[in-house]
């Protein structure tokens, strides 16, 4: 998917009215409702790049978008790259990718322009050391400085959501998973009262979540509160809870410290 070339900068009126709909959302009643989805999520582009056809052997042919072509690799082993990575989010949550998959923006997926689909890259932030895993299923990002698009999930776990962008490394990995650093925490939901966030982190506490915090986090000059449910030492706890709770608060994902 093409990403937002100014992802992060203007925007008065979009981020008014989301502040309208959190303020709203958080003087309803029910933790369903007062969930604000995508409040750290910035407008994405109106243009999506077209899907790359498949070709044999799970290769892909060569596309032109923009007025560039683009030759996508036979293999990806051995690959490595080091550049600026962007992500995108909730305008092309539920999209069809590049592979013919949905796009969800809670995944940890990513979108680039010539590595193979389903290839599995570590991903690490230049600037503040974290490291992730992710899997290719898109196209994109067809900005000229920015060598990978990630997902929302992708991009909180790597501290590149309030930013828009960073400094990363690539390095494509064979047959073993990378072991994640934690802690890990579940993100419940945010709310620009303190207080609607305070109410919500008690009845979790009530419930048996005692871990619940509340971190608090800025967007544009707006701050934000947001409940976490955790800790958790390990990312399969930490997905096992958020599976758990998605069945009340449908936009949970993980974060790591």
């Amino acid at each position: 998917m093409i990403p937002d070339m100014f992802r992060g900068r203007g925007g008065c009126g979009w981020l008014a009215a989301l502040l309208a709909i959190a303020l709203l959302c958080a003087g309803l009643s029910g933790c369903g409702s007062k969930y604000v989805p995508g409040i750290s999520i910035p407008p994405a582009p109106s243009k999506k790049a077209p899907p790359a056809p498949a070709g044999k052997g799970g290769t892909y042919k060569p596309y032109t978008v923009l007025g560039q072509t683009y030759y996508p690799l036979g293999s990806a082993e051995g690959y490595s790259e080091t550049g600026i990575a962007s992500w995108y989010g909730s305008d092309f949550h539920g999209k069809k990718t590049a592979n013919g998959e949905r796009y969800d923006m809670y995944q940890m997926t990513a979108a680039h322009r010539i590595l193979p689909m389903h290839t599995r890259l570590v991903v690490r932030n230049l600037d503040n050391g974290r490291t992730t895993e992710v899997r290719v299923n898109d196209r994109g990002p067809f900005v000229g400085n920015r060598i990978i698009d990630l997902s929302y999930a992708a991009a909180s776990v790597l501290g590149v959501v309030g930013p828009g962008t960073a400094r990363v490394s690539l390095q494509t990995i064979a047959g073993q998973r990378i072991q994640y650093v934690g802690p890990f925490y579940v993100q419940y939901g945010a709310f620009v009262v303190e207080e609607n966030a305070r109410r919500l982190r008690s009845r979790l506490v009530s419930r048996g979540f005692a871990g619940t915090r509340i971190a608090k986090g800025e967007l544009h000059g707006t701050t934000f509160w947001r409940v976490q449910v955790g800790a958790f030492s390990s990312l399969g706890e930490a997905e096992s809870m958020r599976l758990r709770l998605t069945k009340e608060s449908p936009g949970c994902f993980i974060i790591a410290d």
